[in-house]
């Protein structure tokens, strides 16, 4: 998925009250590029509903997720993060 479309996806963070300014909103998209970027080489590619899922989370789950996947060795990594932070 390129920059573009996951811009035009990623409504939680952008349009979220949180994030006010031009600034912020322009964080928590980039947030939102490199976290996926980073799964996609750590875990595979990743479905609709795990991207969608990711898209929904906070810009500081985002960053939490972002420094876990480090430690990542596959999909079920993810999985379980998901699971204990969402929600």
């Amino acid at each position: 998925m390129h920059l573009p479309e996951i811009l035009a996806t990623t409504h939680h963070c952008i349009n979220s009250p949180l994030c006010t300014t031009g600034q912020a909103r322009g964080r928590a998209a980039e947030a939102v590029v490199v976290t996926l970027r980073q799964l996609d080489r750590r875990c595979g590619p990743l479905s609709d509903a795990t991207t969608a899922q990711i898209k929904m989370l906070p810009l500081e789950q985002l960053e939490a997720l972002a420094d876990a996947l480090l430690d990542f060795s596959g999909p079920a990594d993810l999985a379980a993060w998901l699971a204990e932070h969402s929600g």
